[in-house]
């Protein structure tokens, strides 16, 4: 099954001249890895193809490679291949393409049909676990820097291989990954985990200020005071969501931070036991069963949706 769906898509991507290729909004390493390797692995593989990846850049994440500026209204008869993203409102910077077809690759539980060819694989540990699976099955060639990204992506979303979605599988296609290009992977985890001082100290606010329930609930409230005093970004505390792992005792955790200018609450959430994207799709977000997030202009989602983390902890915790 695997194999015939890496087959056709391939087929397509030989197919067409002109490609774009989105991740959802917000990204992460995974998304806008696997989005930049893919782009990256198509234009060394057809170098007259026209192929494009697109969506609102991020500072921090230029290190990884940059994104091509265009206007996609201009682009005809166009495939459109999303990475990383299990409905189409969250697909970043496609607005107004006129595209053909449509291929997704992700690794989050299915809530949308949306493509042509839907690849979901909810067993993978990333969506860069799977583009390093099809490039391999497909006996693509693997540059440097096509394989740094996609190790990088399978790194951050399994947290170094410590995550449950890390299975005999993705330990096999990294080492096939590294095998291939040989890779000094040893010195990438600098651009994973390299910190600014800011927020070194910002973190030291979350864990002073982690507000802890009866039922092993745990919860930071952010205001944009905050992420003003410490000179960080609103996206700052998604990427220390998985240091707070291991406390003993918390079933589930959530930073909930503001952004102020956009009058939007960001809401990152993380579990040890309680299924939790079922109780963020409820507030119109999602993800996987462990590790989910929600996006709301509205304070109103935003307590309603702690309470129910916190009543799932205390049936967890009753169980």
């Amino acid at each position: 099954m695997q194999s015939d769906i890496i087959k056709k898509i391939g087929k397509k991507i030989k197919q067409y001249d002109s490609i774009v290729i989105a991740r959802h909004i917000g990204p992460d390493p995974d998304a806008i890895c696997s989005q930049l390797a893919l782009r990256d692995a198509v234009l060394e593989r057809y170098p007259k193809k026209k192929v494009y990846a697109v969506g609102t850049g991020v500072s921090k994440f230029k290190k990884y490679g940059n994104l091509d500026k265009i206007d996609v209204t201009s682009l005809h008869n166009t495939l459109l291949i999303t990475t990383d993203v299990p409905n189409f409102y969250r697909v970043d910077g496609v607005e107004g393409l006129k595209f053909k077809e449509v291929i997704k690759i992700d690794h989050h539980p299915f809530e949308e049909e949306f493509g042509g060819i839907e690849w979901i694989d909810e067993t993978a540990s990333s969506t860069c676990q799977m583009i390093s699976e099809m490039l391999i099955k497909l006996k693509w060639n693997l540059s440097t820097n096509v394989a740094s990204n996609l190790f990088l992506g399978i790194v951050s979303d399994s947290d170094r291989f410590l995550l449950s979605y890390t299975t005999v599988k993705t330990f096999e296609i990294t080492t096939e990954l590294l095998k291939r290009s040989k890779i000094p992977f040893t010195k990438l985890y600098e651009k994973l985990y390299e910190r600014p001082i800011e927020e070194i100290r910002f973190r030291g606010f979350l864990a002073d200020n982690l507000t802890v329930t009866e039922n092993g609930f745990a919860y930071v409230d952010i205001k944009a005071e905050t992420i003003e005093k410490y000179h960080v970004d609103s996206a700052t505390a998604s990427n220390m969501i998985n240091d707070f792992n291991y406390i003993k005792d918390i079933h589930v955790w959530c930073f909930v931070t503001h952004d102020a200018k956009n009058n939007l609450y960001k809401v990152n959430i993380r579990s040890k036991g309680p299924v939790i994207n079922e109780i963020a799709s409820k507030y119109h977000g999602g993800g996987h069963k462990y590790a989910s997030g929600v996006r709301t202009s509205k304070r109103e989602d935003i307590d309603n949706l702690l309470k129910d983390l916190d009543e799932a902890c205390k049936e967890y915790k009753g169980a």
